[in-house]
């Protein structure tokens, strides 16, 4: 079981809040960058797709390309942050699908039968869509695994900024993808806050405006 520096749930969730200004002493080891990806990605995703892409960016040459594509109201988070993951989706994850099956009816965990369903109904779906699908797909899958890491970083006791305001023409270039394949979702600043600097902590609108029963 993974023990977590805050295991709170409560806390994690409802005391969440984005900062803009990390503690730049505070140096994250890839190891648990590593661990918080591994973590990240049992999220759940359409059909098991699992459509997302992840580029740690954790040194000053890497910042440096950032900026190349990021407006500049997100150069603070970027420059004091102990890293910055940016998120992407995979339009293409469909062509690992076969081979993901396969393992798992290798390793006998569905049966001839399920694999088979998959191969007739989910597969074709991907195989025969267009590239809005495929990227509408990539996008929402690669948003709940967002959320989900901005809480498991807040449960290794860091705290998160969510970046978009960036030319999604340039992003996966920038960063060494090919455009055609991965599209840009966002950015996920991560570290220990700047205790001399207050952030401004956001209000919610009432529930009642965001909610209706039918």
């Amino acid at each position: 079981m993974v023990k977590f520096e805050n295991n709170d749930f409560g806390d994690v969730l409802l005391n969440r809040h984005s900062v803009r200004h990390f503690d730049e002493g505070v140096k994250i080891p890839r190891s648990e960058l590593r661990e918080i990806i591994q973590e990240t990605i049992t999220a759940p995703s359409a059909c098991n797709l699992q459509a997302w892409q992840f580029v740690i960016v954790d040194t000053e040459e890497g910042k440096k390309k950032l900026h190349e594509f990021y407006l500049p109201f997100n150069n603070p988070q970027i420059d004091t942050s102990s890293a910055v993951i940016q998120i992407f989706g995979n339009t293409l994850a469909f062509k690992k699908y076969r081979a993901l099956w396969d393992q798992m009816y290798a390793e006998k965990r569905i049966s001839k039968e399920e694999l088979d369903k998959v191969y007739n109904t989910f597969l074709p779906l991907y195989e025969h869509a267009d590239k809005t699908m495929l990227t509408a797909d990539a996008m929402v899958d690669s948003s709940l695994a967002a959320m989900q890491l901005m809480l498991i970083a807040r449960a290794h006791g860091y705290e998160t900024n969510a970046m978009a305001g960036y030319d999604a023409k340039k992003a996966a270039s920038v960063m060494g993808l090919d455009p055609e394949q991965y599209v840009p979702v966002m950015g996920i600043a991560l570290g220990k806050p700047d205790k001399n600097v207050e952030e401004l902590k956001s209000v919610r609108y009432p529930v009642d405006e965001v909610l209706k029963f039918e």
